[in-house]
């Protein structure tokens, strides 16, 4: 029977949707979660820094090592289990652990990660998370213990999953540096729908925080996108009034729509990964299937109050930035067409005065001519009349007489002779 031929990456790709399983795990859970980002150009970092990082964190519980080029690794590092992803722009580590500590969000869970080796990082925290995960008490419990371990300005709480758990959170850093969730879970849950909770939770305050370096960049360059658009604006007035020469207002022009590609061409890939991760925090949302408890504002109220303002900055400086980008290259446009007008302008002149010299040389040219003919006619009728002269002696004819019949003839002769050599010359 003949064999199928497969696509080269086919299991490749087909794997690639099972690559990243969500975590199994029941309540009391204690979860410490940490994203590290390297500062400047994290998409072309070197990963083998990541991997190394995390193989010096294998090293010390004698766990084995990721398989070479891989992007995530799962592995029991002591009583904990660890979770490594790597991303685009950041790599995540997640330990789960069984059982929490007597006192709330205590610090202390997060020592799991080793103090030097958090130091010794390849890039900059990002974000970092302590999640405790309960069984689900009654209403009132978890009300008083929303309210003992929250802000409530800032809570948001959901029941999720229908009705599976409770999610509580406030994203504001804690005085230990960290995140806080709290999960209560009901007590039929399985361990993969609890998983998929915390997962979501973590994925929602990871990309809401890389999505927030958009809105940082945005916030930055507000004062020069303000002084570009003010330059622009000033270029246009004085392109409309005229008084200013064409070629420097052209060249002011060409260094603002200079500084606005580039300006362009560094931000574009922030703001677009701005635009994806906002749409993986409000997917991650809506899959958690919200609905309302005990009055408070679920994770999508709160993100719409609080998060989409600042991703409708970040949209509205892109745009703004593209339509001054455009405003830029509709003026130079326009600049150059004044240019090239004037120029064709100029060329018509030109043109118009060598045709002036041209006539004016034409004209030279024939009144040197006329002088030519007439010097040589003077030259060449003096010759022939001392030639004639002793024909002159024998007609008994006097000087004047011969030189007055020689010397028509002699100008015609010279007239001619010139025209002929002028023909031949054009």
């Amino acid at each position: 029977m003949p064999t199928i031929q497969d696509h080269p990456l086919r299991y490749q790709l087909a794997n690639e949707l099972h690559a990243r399983p969500f975590p199994a795990l029941l309540g009391p859970a204690t979860v410490a979660y940490v994203a590290f980002k390297q500062p400047n150009d994290a998409v072309q970092r070197d990963r083998e820094q990541d991997r190394n990082h995390l193989i010096a964190l294998l090293d010390r519980f004698g766990a084995p090592h990721p398989k070479p080029g891989a992007t995530h690794h799962s592995a029991e590092i002591g009583r904990h289990r660890l979770k490594w992803e790597q991303h685009t722009e950041f790599v995540t580590y997640t330990l789960f652990s069984d059982g929490v500590s007597e006192r709330p969000f205590d610090p202390v869970d997060f020592s799991v990660f080793p103090g030097e080796w958090l130091a010794q990082a390849p890039g900059q925290r990002v974000t970092s998370i302590l999640m405790r995960i309960l069984s689900r008490p009654g209403r009132a419990e978890i009300v008083e213990a929303q309210d003992a371990w929250f802000v409530p300005e800032s809570l948001a709480a959901a029941s999720v999953l229908d009705e599976s758990a409770v999610a509580s959170g406030d994203f504001r850093i804690d005085p230990a540096g960290h995140m806080r969730f709290a999960l209560f879970v009901n007590e039929d849950i399985g361990s993969r729908r609890v998983g998929r909770i915390v997962q979501r939770l973590c994925e929602i305050e990871t990309y809401k925080a890389m999505s927030m370096l958009g809105f940082s960049r945005a916030r930055d360059i507000a004062p020069v996108i303000g002084r570009l658009d003010t330059q622009l604006t000033k270029l246009m007035i004085e392109m409309s009034e005229g008084e200013r020469p064409a070629d420097e207002l052209l060249t002011d022009l060409l260094a603002v729509s200079s500084e606005l590609e580039s300006l362009a061409a560094r931000l574009a890939f922030r703001f677009g990964a701005t635009g994806a991760y906002e749409a993986i925090v409000n997917q991650r949302i809506n899959v958690l299937r919200e609905e309302r408890f005990e009055g408070r504002q679920t994770f999508a109220e709160f993100m719409m109050r609080r998060y989409e303002p600042a991703m409708r900055t970040v949209k509205s400086t892109e745009s703004r930035l593209a339509s001054l980008a455009d405003r830029a290259i509709r003026a130079g446009e326009l600049l150059r067409t004044r240019v090239d007008v004037e120029r064709s302008a100029q060329n018509q002149s030109l043109l118009a005065s060598m045709d002036r010299r041209a006539d004016l040389q034409l004209r030279l040219q024939h009144t040197v001519e006329g002088l030519s003919v007439v010097a040589i006619s003077y030259y060449a009728v003096s010759l022939v009349s001392y030639v004639m002269y002793p024909v002159a002696k024998a007609l008994d004819m006097s000087k004047g007489m011969l030189t007055a019949l020689i010397t028509i003839p002699v100008v015609a002769l010279v007239w001619w002779a010139v025209r002929r050599i002028r023909r031949r010359l054009e």
